[in-house]
């Protein structure tokens, strides 16, 4: 019976399952999945209502197995289906009201910051369920395509196919369906909280813009100044009666007297850590230094955070001791509570400027002359309390209505102060050499931007206020300072990790010349941004969704690469990597010498493991991070084309390279010549090989020299080479006997291969000898400079001793008219003759032999 046969057996049950199942998957899809129940995969939201996606299930291998299965899970999981839709629905409608709400509030304006920022807030956390719930059933989609591509393409209309594969074919793709409709629902439902949440930044920054660029009434009016010292007043007064109803109340209820234990052992230990921490934590300081030898520096600066850490407990425990008092009022109250935060300000830039400026000359960060360190100790501490008064203002104006006018005139003073003490920065520091002082080279560097940027900033802020640009002014002044304050921590933790460094690895000063510091400095940099960004106005909501755009990755051709992604491939990669190494050095160092492979065969083996090693870590590497290279088909053509036409050369050496190390005309140790050079070849890489000539330097040939040039290997599969030792006798000598010495010579010489046996060669008569050669085998041709060395000093010791003689060339000059060189006495001569030469030419006339004046021998022209 055929499988269509068995699909029409269930009877009305089963097809009513089968309905019921695709009801299910189509028509209830709905909102966002919240948690399983009862193991019931949860549904996801969309604009209708909501469905429930049941876990999925190993897919049948029969039209009839898929039935019966679908029938079986949507009699089974009906209850927990209801459950999961209603629990989904309600999600959804959440999700469709705060949408609602967000839309009326962005196109209303007229909500503030704070309620945006928390709508907001609502709205992120949306997404991130919608992102998750986007890719949930990705992998089983995945499957499922496979599964329908595997059956091959759909047939033409008008045409049909094999029942069981049409039958099998509909299943999976209703199940396919099924499954995309909830992520397209979550997509959806994703892009609306991102255009929402976009929108409410860009309300936000255009608010922070218009605040920035707002001009106020000039606080050096007269009239301005009134009306702020009276709203100032104001204030004292408002706080001074509510602390005096607040101490009256808490005398007549007893509370002081109830509470006093409490409140004198919080005061005593409060102001014993507050002036004595310091002291305290620096000759701790001191005695640790004394006693950690290596890792004094990283002991001292660990203990000197105590002048940051116990002064503050100090005043968090004086802090509490006014709370238990209950003494103040709820505007003294809330001063009360950032009491903490600005001692953790004023301490903590004591503590920078001892890092920086330190009064031990040693421990300065910033090498200045003593003088200008204690100054700089102190423009540090007022900064501080500057910073503390611009805090101060801004709470008084948070628990105290006031106005725009009375809270220039507050901060006037406190920006003249704080742009005067810029000023004075940067003429205490100058950030050049001093005295002999030589800078660090990262403050050589950033000195000029340093100086110009102080110096504008300096004169801009109070310029600015004056003229009643109040928030620009603070918003220029008041984040310089910080911002100098958070190079300054850069410097500082640098030094420590430099120091940490330098004490565990026991490299000592010389630790300042790794890479180490200069990675560490890098790190913090980065680190420091984010940090600046604040300083300088952001949101921490804008870091969060630049941390979460970068989460979600880039594309790149319609591929998705997110930093997880990234991790996967680099660690995957580096383990490979790593793996490779190690196996080429098990290769190189214990397996290949064993065999009979030669060197270059080895080396070759070696190099080949090492590429396909590394191609095949990539490949693994991509695969297991899940980038599809599918969709950088186009992006790899252009390149092909790209490397094709401006890369051909690299290929070409690329391919040279590859064709050398499995051809192997050339190996490693190999003595060649190409191109006029000659020496032994040291390394074979990718692009070039490198040879070592005589003269012990390195000659760089690119590969497709090798291939395609004329090479000539003199150790190509062996060492054996022939080695030619000419010679010369004078005429008149025994030739038979020279031949014999020259034999005996070659014979005798241990690197000379017996078989074949060496030869001597009578080469001719030659113009001042008789010409002979040596012409041997040697058993090493790299010895052959040495082994023609020997065989000379051989020859001119034998020689010597049998009386042969080695002619030398020897040229007898003979004078066709040697009276031109007897002196002429000097004649009287007219113009004509004065200027002919004095010395006569000699003439062209036939020469006779029988002169007296021709020497023995052939002659020759001077």
């Amino acid at each position: 019976m055929t499988l269509a046969g068995r699909v029409k057996r269930p009877g009305r049950r089963g097809r009513l399952a089968l309905a019921a199942l695709c009801l299910v998957g189509l028509g209830l899809i709905t909102g966002l999945p919240a948690q399983a129940q009862d193991g019931v995969t949860p549904a996801v939201p969309s604009a209708e209502g909501t469905a429930t996606v049941s876990a999925p299930t190993v897919p049948a291998t029969t039209a009839a197995e898929a039935a019966i299965g679908a029938a079986r899970e949507a009699a089974t999981d009906a209850a927990a289906l209801n459950r999961s839709e209603q629990q989904q629905s309600a999600y959804y409608k959440d999700w469709l009201a705060t949408a609602r709400r967000a839309e009326l509030a962005i196109d209303a304006n007229r909500a503030s910051n704070a309620a945006l920022e928390q709508l907001r807030a609502e709205l992120v956390s949306y997404r991130q369920s919608f992102m998750s719930e986007r890719d949930k059933n990705s992998a089983r989609i995945e499957t499922l395509q496979a599964q329908v591509n595997a059956l091959g393409p759909a047939p033409e209309e008008g045409t049909s196919e094999v029942p069981d594969i049409a039958a099998l074919r509909k299943s999976l793709n209703e199940q396919l369906a099924t499954l995309k409709v909830p992520a397209l629902v979550a997509q959806e439902a994703y892009s609306r909280a991102d255009g929402l949440i976009s929108e409410i930044d860009r309300i936000i920054r255009d608010r922070q813009k218009l605040e920035l660029l707002a001009r106020g009434e000039p606080p050096l009016a007269l009239s301005v100044w009134t009306a702020a010292l009276d709203e100032f007043n104001g204030f004292l007064r408002d706080m001074r009666n509510e602390t005096a109803n607040s101490w009256r109340a808490a005398r007549d209820l007893q509370r002081l007297r109830s509470n006093l234990p409490l409140i004198l052992a919080l005061t005593g230990l409060g102001l014993l850590l507050l002036f004595r921490g310091v002291a305290w934590a620096e000759r701790a300081g001191e005695t640790l230094g004394r006693l950690a030898g290596r890792g004094a520096h990283v002991g001292r600066f660990v203990v000197s955070l105590g002048r940051i850490a116990l002064p503050q407990i100090g005043l968090f425990l004086l802090t509490r001791a006014v709370h238990a008092s209950e003494v103040v009022g709820l505007r003294g109250t809330m001063l009360l509570n950032l009491l903490p935060v600005w001692g953790i300000t004023l301490f903590g830039f004591m503590w920078l400027g001892e890092q920086l400026y330190s009064r031990n000359e040693k421990e300065a960060i910033i090498p200045l002359p003593a003088p200008v360190r204690a100054a700089m100790r102190r423009t540090m501490l007022l900064a501080a309390l500057v910073l503390v008064l611009y805090r101060l203002v801004s709470e008084i104006e948070t628990v105290q209505n006031v106005s725009v006018n009375t809270r220039a005139v507050m901060m006037l003073p406190i920006i003249l102060v704080a742009s005067w003490l810029l000023l004075r920065v940067r003429k205490l520091t100058l950030l050049r050499e001093q005295d002999g002082q030589i800078m660090p080279a990262g403050l050589r560097r950033m000195a000029s931007t340093i100086r110009a940027l102080t110096l504008i900033v300096a004169i801009e802020a109070p310029l600015m206020a004056a003229i009643g640009y109040q928030a620009m002014a603070e918003a220029i002044i008041f984040p310089a300072i910080m911002t100098l304050a958070v190079f300054g921590v850069v410097m500082v933790l640098q030094r420590f990790v430099s120091n940490l460094y330098a004490w565990l690895s026991g490299k000592g000063d010389a630790a300042e010349e790794t890479i180490v510091p200069a990675l560490a400095g890098f790190a913090l940099a980065l680190l420091a941004l984010p940090v600046l960004a604040l300083v300088w106005g952001a949101r921490p909501t804008d870091l969060t969704e630049l941390w979460t755009r970068f989460l979600q990755g880039f594309s790149i051709g319609g591929t998705t690469i997110s930093p997880s992604d990234f991790l996967t491939f680099a660690v995957i990669f580096g383990a490979g990597y790593a793996a490779t190494r190690a196996l080429q050095g098990a290769l190189k160092g214990s397996l290949l010498p064993r065999t009979r492979l030669d060197a270059g065969g080895q080396n070759a083996v070696v190099s080949g493991v090492g590429y396909i090693g590394i191609i095949a870590s990539a490949l693994l590497a991509i695969t297991l991070a899940g980038i599809n290279l599918s969709s950088l088909a186009i992006v790899a053509g252009a390149l092909s084309v790209g490397i094709g036409f401006g890369l051909q050369n690299i290929v070409s050496n690329f391919v040279s390279g590859i064709i050398l190390l499995i051809e192997r005309p050339i190996s490693e140790g190999d003595w060649i010549e190409v191109n006029g050079q000659m020496g032994y070849v040291r390394d074979i890489s990718v692009r070039s090989t490198r040879i070592e000539t005589f003269d012990r330097t390195d000659l760089i040939v690119p590969n497709a020299d090798l291939v395609s040039g004329m090479v000539t290997n003199y150790t190509r599969g062996n060492t054996v080479g022939r080695v030619i030792v000419p010679v010369g006798v004078a005429y008149g000598t025994d030739t038979r006997r020279v031949e014999g010495i020259l034999r005996d010579i070659a014979d005798s010489h241990p690197m000379v291969l017996a078989n074949p046996a060496p030869n001597v060669v009578f080469q001719g008569f030659g113009a001042d000898s008789l010409d002979f050669e040596i012409r041997a085998i040697l058993r090493d041709v790299n010895w052959v400079l040495s082994v023609k060395s020997d065989m000379n000093h051989e020859i001119a010791k034998r020689f010597a001793e049998e009386g042969i003689e080695i002619p030398f060339a020897q040229r007898d000059i003979w004078l066709r008219n040697p009276e031109a060189l007897r002196p002429v006495p000097p004649v009287a001569a007219g113009p004509v003759e004065a200027a002919r030469p004095a010395t006569p030419v000699a003439s062209a006339a036939p020469v006779d032999p029988d002169s007296p004046d021709t020497a023995e021998g052939e002659g020759e022209e001077p």
